[in-house]
């Protein structure tokens, strides 16, 4: 499918300019609410040898498996004991689905384009591949997360 398509597609199911923000520690982060299937609480994870430390493990899905990142840990920050806030954030890359362990889920935020800027490619701010942008939302400032950039060197589970 053409970019024009995904496009049409995307304004269509209303989608577009749609995010689901969550937290990590203490920054907000925003995916964009087209890769997101599903919310679900964290469940039991299934350990795996040889994997990176940021990925847990899998979880069973209703008969899937899904594999599972601790996006905490990928980011570089101290682990933390899950608790009832914790959660799964679904989403799905193409055919390939993972869970996103975060903090807390926040909402769902409709953030156009006017209030994203790029993120600064400095050392001040680690050049961090992950983030797409920066968006302005209030007094609010949200990360917005490169979804496929940062589960593209995943190992195939």
């Amino acid at each position: 499918m053409d970019q024009d398509n995904l496009t049409l597609l995307s304004e269509e199911d209303g989608t577009r300019d749609r995010y689901l923000t969550f937290a990590v520690g203490d920054e907000d982060y925003g995916v964009e609410i087209a890769y997101v299937t599903e919310i679900i609480n964290v469940q039991t994870i299934t350990e795996l040898p040889e994997l990176p430390p940021y990925i847990r493990g899998i979880i069973n899905l209703r008969g899937k498996i899904v594999p599972v990142m601790d996006v905490r840990i990928r980011f570089s920050k101290e682990p933390r004991e899950y608790t009832d806030r914790t959660c799964i954030i679904v989403v799905d890359i193409g055919d390939a689905g993972i869970g996103l362990i975060v903090d807390l889920v926040r909402e769902v935020l409709e953030i156009s384009a006017e209030q994203i800027v790029p993120p600064s490619e400095s050392r001040a701010t680690g050049g961090n591949r992950y983030i797409s942008g920066i968006a302005k939302t209030g007094a609010d400032i949200k990360l917005l997360i490169d979804i496929e950039r940062l589960v593209s060197d995943e190992v195939a589970i």
